[in-house]
């Protein structure tokens, strides 16, 4: 099977064919939100990071901005800094540009200004689109894809249903010698062991249950008790009841495939097959890092539903709740009926080939609504 997308100069293939614009600090959200405002084609990532960050925090946000704008979906990058921040601008510019991908910084404190900086970011953006619309869809091999996974408002049903379909076509796109990803370590606890054993090594093995133990002696050095605070009061009215059965429910997302290697927060997978990138279970910023590490269609499972898209990549909705299916049809793309007689597998099939449409081209109900342009990015804190 094959489907329709952009090739990059670096060999990668895109889905999506987005100029983004690029705040590197809170301080120029606004700016980079009016560049994109004014410029069709355009897509902004606004976030609240860039600033007053510990050490580890700051080559974390680096690397997430470098990985986010290498993100294949994405033909040009326009970065928007103030110019007094702490991130490595010059840096990131020239890790994009080493992929061939043409890449402009602004820097309001020199432009002159919002109003001198929103003019030249707009006539760069221009001519960025104008460019990247003459890069057309070819035919690729579905192997030159990459799925990523998130699951959010989760449910009963999100296990029984919405994440094993996931699971599904992620098994699928692998044996296929595709690439697949998913996040949410916290959302591992109680199930780590699982995944760790079908790590590739007992190395990867214990860098999965090692990320996970640091999630917990992170909480519990703030006097919290991760397995006392989730699941959420959502979950919990949807009728989950530990975190090790929220857990359980999760990592089914990520199919049954071996895990290749466990990545840190804003990495790129740099093997084929499955990965797992260390992540929170908060949706937005582990969006972020799914993005980041190079995902082209994103599967989301919701039980309890969710409207929330990422700026740069498809976000299919998935679900098995009934009536939050029928409740937020605006939002879901695609349903997973547990009264059916149909094998999960023949479920996966279906929810791959709405993958393989999305890829090409189709949009999204999150694509439609505008629901995309903040995801924001994970950091561990805390603030200088």
């Amino acid at each position: 099977m094959s489907f329709w997308g952009y090739r990059r100069p670096d060999g990668s293939v895109g889905t999506r064919n987005y100029v983004a614009v690029i705040p590197t600090v809170v301080c120029s959200a606004a700016t980079a939100r009016q560049i994109s405002d004014n410029v069709k084609g355009t897509v902004p990532f606004l976030h609240h990071q860039g600033c007053a960050l510990a050490p580890y925090d700051l080559e974390l946000v680096n690397r997430t901005f470098t990985n986010l704008a290498l993100n294949p979906n994405i033909a040009a990058v326009v970065l928007v800094s103030l110019g007094c921040e702490p991130i490595d601008v010059d840096g990131i510019a020239e890790g994009i540009a080493q992929s061939g991908k043409p890449v402009e910084k602004l820097v309001i404190q020199q432009v002159g200004g919002t109003i001198a900086t929103v003019e030249k970011g707009v006539r760069i953006a221009r001519q960025m689109v104008s460019d990247a619309s003459m890069v057309k869809r070819e035919q690729f091999d579905e192997s030159r894809l990459m799925f990523g996974s998130e699951c959010g408002g989760s449910d009963t049903t999100s296990g029984l249903g919405s994440n094993p379909a996931i699971g599904s076509a992620f098994d699928i796109l692998v044996k296929k010698g595709g690439r697949a990803v998913f996040s949410e370590t916290t959302e591992f606890i109680g199930a780590e062991h699982l995944l760790a054993q079908r790590a590739v090594t007992p190395q990867v093995g214990k860098q999965i249950t090692d990320m996970v133990r640091r999630y917990e002696e992170r909480f519990l050095e703030k006097g919290v008790d991760m397995r006392g605070t989730n699941p959420t009061k959502g979950n919990i009215e949807g009728g989950l009841t530990s975190i090790e059965e929220k857990s359980l429910g999760a990592i089914s997302k990520g199919g049954t495939q071996p895990i290749q290697e466990m990545y840190e927060y804003g990495e790129r997978p740099k093997k084929g097959g499955l990965s797992i990138v260390d992540g929170p279970g908060y949706d937005a910023p582990s969006l972020t890092a799914l993005a980041a590490a190079g995902s082209t269609v994103i599967f989301f499972s919701t039980g309890r539903g969710t409207p929330l898209g990422s700026p740069f990549v498809p976000v299919i909705k998935v679900t098995a709740n009934g009536p939050a299916y029928e409740k937020m049809k605006d939002n879901m793309d695609f349903y997973v009926d547990l009264a059916s007689k149909d094998h999960m597998k023949k479920i996966g099939e279906a929810l791959y080939q709405e993958a393989l449409a999305v890829a090409s081209g189709k949009q999204t109900k999150a694509e439609i609504l505008d629901q995309s342009s903040y995801n924001g990015i994970f950091i561990v804190g805390p603030l200088a």
